[in-house]
């Protein structure tokens, strides 16, 4: 290397260091014109020392051609990366040693271009041009160089290393466009990925598919067996949910359990299902996780472009609310969107803004509904039932706008209004008329809760004891120390505790044991027609009861209409009945009005005995008393009776057994229970399967009894 050279090679690593390109043009052009005095061998040597400690110290390197563009200087380090065997670096033509990054905006033009014009470039991205070497990248600059005489000698120049630099970056894009546990690609790229596939440029927009995919389940396994299990679990889901999918779609992971697939070019809408289905089944198979087998389901929402959505924020939404009506119905399916679907979402959000008006407005009451005592006949309490009286919606049905007070955060602030006005309206009442609030699994996980009762006894001067909180088996689903914490502190309190709507939730005999229960409630669905003969419902109030007795708790039959469910109620051991055959819900100024009139006085009213659920319809039946056969028309059918037409038998015949033909050459026994104007009422002596008229064929025409 000549001084000229080296001398020119630090001025580039001027230029490299502090950016001073003009003063390193500058240094060369005085040195060539002779301006700068002649440097002794001396000098040539520190040239030299400082070239080496600039290459051997930094990421910075020199390289320098021939008018041919043939390397003939080249930084050690550099040239060992390019070295082959067959083929040093040094003597290649420069473009054969390095190609661009095409990706690179400022790498319009290439390095063979620069080299024929000879024009200079400047941070140039390279790597080397053989796909055999190693993985690296470089930043070059070059400028050509010429002599006193202003001949083309070739070109001089400088670069970098740019590998940790691409690395770093590219860790950098990674953790941006990727879920750092699962290795899905994450929320931000899902977004521009569907963007970019609803915006591709044609005349026919393609069909696109989003799945939007919720764990069912998953809650439970964090928080019983901890975080690390619940992320291993997230990992193995990715896995199964990328091997169903495979090359059809991009998978990715939006958050918590919550997981997204984007289809193009989707299949038609049952491929889609059967898609679904399957997914939904490879999910919901078994996991082995530090030996503990877990499972877990899965729902999924779809929508689809571009007839559920052309732009990205309307698909997602329509997925969503696909996904909410899968989870609404049963978890473990799937559902597609439907224009229904919005409007349902639509009128849940006018109630919810409603809804955080009723309460400043006064739009809420609380209805009492009375629970009787079987060994007394008394009444012994009030449940507080929430009303809503909307302006103009009128009465709104607490199944419609509860869980949509659960779901938007209200039902704390709705709860303790209805806690604290049952007490105030209760010290009203006689003091051994108790009065039952209800209790939400929201509300029992606020660790004030217990706070907030003490505070409403107070306020009111009720005795604890006359209060009696209901919660639902709900509670226990997420079951944790927090749970047992807060029913010692409410039994703190003085309160009672009843266990609603038993057998309808969690139904693990279980927590009994450890939940200080003073009652438990038997849901109305055990209730209802359990004094109909042939019903199983007795037997399964009957083994409530025994099951109550034996832990000390009294028992509550909800939904009591009929007057002989009561003796049946009374029967069977319950300690308490609550049913519209003592009572309707009332508001606060008839209840006070009842119990000044007639005290705690409990009067059964309403129908006396008890019918399966009738189904009107317009049938021919064939009947037969004794020799007699002749044809009716069937007005209602029940499981265990109808109502006939068409029959003449005289009022006050008493009670007649008879034969239908209620199937084809099946005659069934039943006994006429009364007859009115050519009208009477059957009671068939087994029950009848309904569904079996489904398949069945219409009578004869009829003909007159007789």
């Amino acid at each position: 290397m000549n001084l000229g050279t080296i001398l020119t090679l630090i001025a580039c690593a001027c230029f490299m260091a502090i950016g001073l390109a003009a003063a390193a043009y500058a240094f060369v052009q005085r040195q060539r014109r002779g301006l700068l005095a002649v440097v002794p061998d001396s000098g040539n040597h520190r040239a030299h020392l400082l070239v080496e400690e600039f290459e051997a110290h930094t990421n910075g390197w020199f390289w320098q051609t021939d008018a041919e563009g043939q390397v003939t200087y080249l930084s050690d380090k550099v040239a060992r990366d390019l070295d082959r065997p067959d083929a040093p670096a040094i003597g290649q033509v420069l473009n054969k040693l390095f190609r661009m990054d095409s990706a690179s905006p400022e790498t319009e033009r290439t390095l063979a271009f620069h080299l024929a014009s000879r024009t200079a470039f400047s941070n140039y991205s390279v790597r080397p041009a053989s796909e055999a070497t190693i993985d690296r990248w470089w930043s070059i600059s070059g400028r050509p160089v010429s002599d006193d005489k202003g001949r083309f000698l070739g070109f001089v120049g400088s670069g970098s290393d740019l590998t940790e630099r691409r690395r770093i970056d590219a860790e950098i894009t990674r953790l941006a466009l990727f879920d750092g546990l699962t290795g899905l690609a994450n929320r931000q790229r899902l977004r521009l990925s569907l963007e970019q596939t609803l915006n591709q440029p044609g005349s026919v927009p393609r069909q696109t598919a989003l799945f939007l995919l919720d764990l069912d389940r998953f809650k439970s396994v964090n928080d019983t067996l901890g975080h690390q299990t619940g992320d291993a679990l997230l990992k193995k889901v990715a896995l199964r949910l990328q091997h169903t999918i495979g090359e059809t779609g991009l998978v990715g992971r939006l958050g918590g359990d919550e997981f997204k697939v984007i289809i193009p070019f989707a299949p038609e809408r049952e491929a889609l299902a059967d898609l679904a289905r399957r997914v939904i089944s490879d999910l919901s198979q078994p996991y082995s996780i530090n030996g503990s087998a877990i499972s877990i389901g899965c729902s999924i929402g779809v929508a689809i472009a571009p007839s559920d959505g052309s732009d990205a924020e309307t698909l997602v939404r329509n997925a969503d609310l696909a996904l909410y009506a899968a989870k609404g119905e049963g978890r473990g399916v799937h559902r597609f969107f439907r224009s229904e679907l919005l409007v349902g979402a639509q009128s849940r959000k006018q109630l919810e803004d409603d809804l955080r008006e009723a309460l400043a407005a006064d739009q809420f009451f609380v209805a009492y509904q009375p629970v009787v005592s079987t060994r007394t006949q008394r009444i012994v309490g009030f449940e507080a039932l929430l009303r809503w009286q909307h302006p103009t919606r009128g009465l709104v049905s607490p199944s419609d706008f509860i869980p949509v007070a659960e779901e938007c955060g209200l039902i704390e602030t709705i709860g303790e209004w209805v806690l604290r006005t049952a007490c105030m309206e209760a010290a009203e009442w006689p003091d051994s008329i108790r009065v039952a609030v209800n209790v939400s699994p929201i509300q029992f996980a606020n660790p004030a809760l217990s706070t907030i009762v003490t505070s409403a006894l107070a306020k009111s001067g009720i005795k604890p004891d006359r209060l009696e909180l209901e919660i639902t088996e709900g509670v226990f689903v997420d079951e944790s120390a927090a749970t047992e914490q807060m029913f010692k502190a409410l039994k703190g309190c003085g309160v009672r505790l009843a266990l609603d709507d038993f057998g309808t939730g969690y139904s693990s005999l279980g927590y009994l044991r450890k939940a200080p229960f003073d009652k438990i409630k038997i849901d109305q669905s055990f209730v209802r027609g359990a004094a109909i003969t042939g019903n199983r419902n007795a037997a399964i109030i009957k083994a409530i009861v025994t099951l109550a007795d034996t832990l000390g708790m009294e028992t509550t039959a909800e939904g009591v209409e009929t007057q002989d469910e009561i003796a049946l109620i009374v029967e069977l051991g319950c300690s308490h009945i609550q049913g519209y055959v003592y009572g309707k819900p009332a508001c606060a100024a008839d209840v006070r009005a009842h119990l000044a009139l007639a005290g705690d006085t409990a009067t059964a009213s309403g129908f006396r005995n008890s019918r399966s659920p009738r189904t009107s319809l317009l049938r021919k039946a064939r009947i037969r008393s004794g020799d007699v056969v002749g044809d009716v028309r069937i007005r209602n059918i029940s499981a265990s009776g109808a109502m006939i037409e068409g029959i003449d038998v005289e009022e006050g015949s008493g009670e007649i057994d008879v034969q239908i033909e209620l199937l084809e050459g099946q005659m069934l026994p039943a006994r006429l229970r009364w007859a009115a104007n050519g009208k009477a009422g059957l009671e068939f002596s087994e029950t009848f399967n309904l569904d079996r008229l489904a398949d069945a064929t219409p009578a004869l025409p009829a003909r007159k009894a007789g």
